[in-house]
């Protein structure tokens, strides 16, 4: 298999595509809302040219995708593969964000499932940056086996830096807690 930051990934239910220049009125419809970033480092991102900036940057990172009800081709949000380290086998998984009616239907559990089967074939430890008061990531993060490695100053595309929480998981726990099948499945 060859490595790539954007494949197309899909279950029965969802499928990540990735992100392209045409693509943002379809996700910022998504991201208007000023709750789906109220937990946000970047509380702001609701406003268009806030949101524009966030775009531009998941466009930039090569490794930004759309996430779509399969049945529906609805877009229910936005993540991405950034910061990939060939020489430390490592990558970095972020910057998501969901509307609120994909809130609390284990959506987020199954599009962490399918980009970590899929990158843990090239990668050895997958990073998280979580906003310090975005609670519901960091119980998102919790739900996945994600290790807390402590807190750190991160600065996001074209944004002030802002106070996150580091978490990591290792290929071997990945592999140990889907053999195990502890992951929820998606309702």
């Amino acid at each position: 298999m060859n490595f790539s930051l954007q494949p197309v990934l899909e279950n029965d239910l969802l499928k990540l595509q990735p992100l392209t220049a045409n693509d943002f009125e379809k996700l910022y419809a998504v991201a208007s809302d000023p709750e789906v970033w109220a937990m946000h480092p970047n509380k702001e991102r609701y406003k268009r040219e806030v949101f524009q900036n966030f775009f531009n940057g998941a466009f930039q990172s090569g490794g930004a995708f759309l996430i779509l009800d399969k049945k529906s081709d609805e877009v229910l949000g936005s993540t991405r593969f950034y910061d990939y380290n060939e020489k430390e086998k490592t990558i970095l998984i972020g910057y998501t964000f969901y509307g609120t009616k994909s809130w609390g239907k284990n959506i987020n559990s199954s599009v962490k499932k399918m980009m970590l089967d899929y990158i843990f074939q090239f990668v050895d430890r997958v990073i998280f940056h979580v906003g310090k008061n975005n609670i519901r990531s960091v119980k998102a993060m919790n739900k996945l086996g994600a290790e807390n490695k402590g807190e750190e100053e991160v600065a996001y595309f074209g944004e002030d830096s802002k106070t996150n929480i580091i978490f990591e998981i290792k290929k071997e726990d990945w592999q140990r807690w889907t053999y195990n099948d502890q992951l929820p499945a998606h309702s």
